[in-house]
């Protein structure tokens, strides 16, 4: 085997290299993001399962599909109300201390 020809397989070796540990990083990236996606970081209003949006807070719905929910944010609690006639209401109260 000649020099040049030495040179052109070490080149394409450590290319296919390179590549192979790009490829490593990205399936090993995406399995950390398919980890994660039932973790939602803090600070935000929803958690996230089964792939969807859900409310944080405490909410109760009703057999006839009225709901209440409580969302704690530091010292000051949000309660939202969804009557079954649709009617929306949402109230903050906040502690002074």
């Amino acid at each position: 085997m000649t020099n040049k020809a030495a040179k052109r397989a070490l080149m394409i070796g450590a290319v296919a290299m390179f590549a192979a540990a790009g490829f490593a990083s990205a399936a090993s990236a995406q399995d950390q993001r398919s980890n994660q996606a039932e973790h939602t970081p803090k600070g935000w209003s929803y958690d996230i399962q089964s792939g969807k949006r859900v409310p944080k807070g405490e909410r109760v719905t009703n057999p006839d599909g009225s709901w209440r929910e409580q969302v704690r944010q530091g010292r000051c609690v949000t309660i939202k109300e969804h009557s079954a006639q649709g009617e929306y209401k949402e109230t903050r109260q906040c502690d002074p201390s």
